[in-house]
């Protein structure tokens, strides 16, 4: 089940942008295990309204909060698992990270087999700059706007996010992006959408998590898929 956001994503990528990446990064790593599971693999409607109240400055941002989202969540899965025999959250969204690491231990103490995992792309920018700016002319070139001109905040997400956390995007960047776009283009984004979906679809396949219920590599020692 993708989850993603209602959020600002600069002046040239719209607003359901992590939507559209949770929900093609499911659809591919479905794809993936399909062969492996006698096709027995869904992909749900995303949730398309998340936790993006670090984007409240900017027009168009749809909020619900972490408590909402974690009703949504647990609520969902609890449905699904009267008929699924196991649920994976694809993630699009940082800020819901929180929530799904509180509703997936929730469901996990009830016995579910739940899991979450990131859409994650190593070594990219945060926000709206060249690696979502790629990914979505790829996926949905049509939505994106002319990018030229453009420009975020480039530091790390880890230097601006005392300031992020205490006053929002808008406090470190006024164009709501962090990162920057220049230079983004339709073939980086298909081998981005490549890696994050083969990603999901071996954490899946390897059904290993750690404590907060999310999916681990290949790499990490294997902890049992129910706890």
């Amino acid at each position: 089940m993708p989850i993603g956001s209602t959020e600002q994503h600069g002046p040239h990528l719209p607003l359901s942008t992590d939507t559209v990446i949770a929900q093609a990064v499911a659809e591919r790593a479905a794809d993936v295990l399909r062969p492996r599971t006698a096709g027995q693999v869904l992909v749900a409607p995303a949730i398309a309204y998340g936790a993006s109240g670090e984007h409240a400055g900017f027009p168009g941002t749809i909020s619900i909060g972490h408590e909402a989202l974690h009703a949504v969540i647990v609520e969902a899965v609890r449905s699904l698992a009267l008929w699924a025999g196991r649920v994976v959250l694809v993630n699009g969204h940082g800020g819901n990270v929180p929530t799904l690491d509180a509703a997936v231990r929730r469901l996990r103490a009830e016995g579910h087999e739940v899991a979450w995992v990131g859409c994650e792309a190593p070594g990219g920018d945060a926000h709206a700059g060249r690696t979502e700016t790629s990914v979505m002319l790829h996926l949905a070139p049509d939505l994106v706007r002319p990018f030229d001109g453009v420009t975020g905040e480039p530091r790390p997400l880890a230097a601006i996010m005392p300031d992020l956390v205490a006053h929002g995007v808008r406090a470190v960047s006024p164009s709501g992006v962090l990162g920057d776009p220049a230079g983004a283009s339709a073939e980086q984004g298909r081998e981005i959408v490549r890696a994050m979906a083969s990603s999901v679809a071996l954490r899946i396949g390897g059904g290993r998590v750690d404590a907060r219920g999310r999916l681990l590599d290949s790499a990490v020692p294997p902890l049992p898929y129910r706890s």
